[in-house]
């Protein structure tokens, strides 16, 4: 949508333009989303029983709202999709610092214009992206990027110290009638938090020694990991007490959540069937469950996603160099994950060393579990038999999936070789390739067959 045509506050009052307060704005359009049916969290999965509730309600009763979670849970996914609560389009005083409402100017320059030119001051249109603003604390953060601080250009050109005009406005009086969001916010010095409890409370701001009742407008989230109030940092208790809501986030609970995600934020640059991605799937959940993994730090949804991503940069790569029409990843691809994935976890102490050996265990654990869920009662005896009498299979990533499918032995047209694609969906050479890959995966994990990898090569027999 365009922004409206109107352009003076006399226009805006002759539309019956009625001015919301920020909190009233967003417990409006949210309601009016949950009446209507709408879901106002899209892109979200695994939070509909648990987080999503309590974040509605933190927002219909008006509060500012820290989410606490282990890295990689969605936090600022779920902080951003609030831009979707505001208003599309919004009036602003035109060349106004801090976007004021034309009916509610609330600085000094704001006023005398309003003033000045009554009906005919100029308005223009702020898109709601643009009432979203984000900062990363870090350690270097200062009270003047937050709040703000004197600009010494200003008072160079001839204002005195005491003429609020000399204020160059930090990010959170910037963001007025807006939301401003602050991730990982243990990591803000002390003293920096110190500076934001004016504005979480009385929602004015100091800068120097001067007082600027200011009546902000700002919803303030925040983001922050549990593990941060120990290893770098905390919020401190009196900022704590001014979030009105603190909301724990999680892991998704249901396998089919962890997959949408990845299928949601993956970007790939080939076919990766949904039973690879099933066994990333139930991979990551192993390694979330491990005794051998610091659960403290948690095992991000970045991990699968980028496995994910890996496996398809791996299968571009092969369909590349051996001249295949459609790059499809299969089951010899998973390896190249493990390869360049274990730097994304941390590891208990006493397990150095052994990362390489518990993520392949892990990785075949997962494995063993999807090949029992999409293959329960097939009997594979035909090629059990076949690799016992001697015959081999031979794959690897400079083997082509026509070339795999060649080499099978006794399958060719078999009703078992049309029962395994059917069962995952197979339509063409590469995910054919993929579905036998892992039938072959699960005998051997299952000890019926034998397999030999070196690294270029993987041979059953």
């Amino acid at each position: 949508m365009t922004a409206p045509s109107i352009s003076t506050v006399g226009e805006l009052r002759a539309s019956g333009h009625v001015q919301k307060h920020l909190r009233e704005e967003i417990r409006d359009n949210l309601l009016a989303a949950l009446r209507e049916g709408r879901d106002p969290w899209p892109g979200l999965h695994g939070f509909d029983d648990t987080v999503i509730p309590q974040l509605e309600r933190a927002l219909i009763a008006g509060h500012d709202v820290v989410l606490l979670g282990e890295r990689g849970q969605g936090k600022t996914r779920l902080l951003r999709t609030l831009v979707g609560l505001l208003d599309e389009w919004t009036p602003v005083i035109s060349g106004s610092e801090l976007g004021e409402h034309p009916y509610d100017p609330i600085t000094v320059t704001s006023q005398q214009a309003a003033a000045t030119y009554g009906d005919d001051l100029r308005i223009s249109w702020q898109h709601r992206d643009e009432r979203y603003a984000e900062k990363l604390a870090t350690p270097d953060t200062s009270v003047a990027d937050l709040i703000g601080d004197v600009d010494p250009m200003k008072v160079a050109e001839g204002r005195s110290l005491g003429d609020p005009e000399t204020i160059h406005f930090g990010l959170i009086p910037r963001s007025h009638r807006g939301i401003v969001a602050i991730n990982e916010l243990p990591d803000l010095a002390e003293r920096i938090q110190v500076a934001m409890l004016n504005v979480m409370e009385e929602r004015d701001i100091q800068i120097r020694g001067y007082v600027l009742r200011l009546p902000l407008d700002v919803l303030v989230v925040a983001s922050a990991n549990p593990e941060d109030y120990t290893n770098r940092g905390r919020i401190i208790t009196p900022l704590k007490d001014r979030f009105g809501a603190e909301i724990r986030t999680h892991y998704p609970t249901e396998l089919d959540d962890e997959v949408a995600v990845i299928r949601q934020e993956a970007h790939l640059v080939a076919d990766v069937p949904d039973h690879l991605v099933e066994i990333l799937a139930r991979f990551t959940r192993n390694l979330r469950e491990s005794s051998s993994v610091d659960q403290r730090s948690g095992v991000s949804a970045r991990f699968s996603i980028a496995g994910a991503e890996t496996i398809a940069a791996a299968a571009l790569h092969r369909a590349t160099v051996q001249g295949e029409a459609e790059p499809v990843a299969r089951v010899v691809d998973l390896e190249t994950a493990v390869d360049v994935l274990g730097g994304k976890i941390e590891f208990e102490t006493g397990e150095e060393g052994r990362e390489t050996e518990v993520l392949t265990h892990l990785l075949r654990t997962a494995t063993a579990e999807t090949v029992r869920q999409h293959f329960r009662g097939l009997d594979f005896a035909l090629l059990v038999d076949a690799i016992e009498s001697g015959a081999m299979v031979t794959t690897g990533e400079r083997v082509t999936a026509r070339e795999f499918l060649t080499g099978l032995p006794v399958l060719g047209e078999s009703e078992l070789y049309d029962e395994v694609c059917d069962r995952l969906g197979a339509t063409n050479d590469g995910q054919r390739a993929g579905a036998i890959e892992l039938a072959l995966e699960g005998l051997y994990l299952a000890r019926k067959i034998g397999k030999d990898t070196d690294g270029l090569e993987t041979v059953y027999g």
